[in-house]
């Protein structure tokens, strides 16, 4: 199995606090030997093309996982997800990171690669939600959904 992440990043290749879908491009990263290795870079060109045609939240989902699925990503990785984060979780593993370097969420996922591997293993869809700091958690999606609602 192939296991690509892409990592949600602006244009000086850095996490910032905004939702997945609202990056300015995406590094694709693959397990190689067992550790995440950057294999190429897509720019998210369906950002600015939403917004000018401002189309409805669902168009964007759909958009953003047809393309995800076509580059054979399993794990999405960014600083923010919104509500949207109930259906991609059917298709992917979603991990919030708390560090705007790229690099260091590299090193602690590859520190815990075997949480990643084991939800896959273990499910199809329906994706626990993973958190990664200096360590990692996985937590339900609506947990974290009632969490950023009851904060807000």
């Amino acid at each position: 199995m192939v296991l690509r992440f892409a990592f949600a990043v602006n244009n000086q290749n850095l996490f910032e606090d905004r939702f997945f879908g609202d990056a300015d491009k995406f590094l694709i990263y693959q397990v190689v030997s067992g550790q995440l290795e950057q294999i190429y870079e897509v720019v998210n060109d369906n950002k600015s093309e939403l917004k000018e045609n401002n189309s409805d939240n669902n168009e964007k989902v759909d958009i953003l996982i047809k393309h995800l699925l076509e580059n054979d990503i399993k794990v999405i990785v960014s600083k923010q997800f919104g509500e949207n984060i109930r259906i991609v979780n059917e298709y992917f593993i979603p991990v919030i990171i708390s560090s705007e370097s790229p690099k260091e969420a590299v090193g602690i996922i590859n520190s815990h690669l075997y949480w990643i591997k084991d939800e896959l293993n273990n499910f199809n869809s329906g994706y626990k939600l993973f958190t990664i700091k200096s360590g990692i958690l996985k937590s339900s999606v609506e947990d974290k959904i009632k969490r950023y609602f009851l904060k807000n």
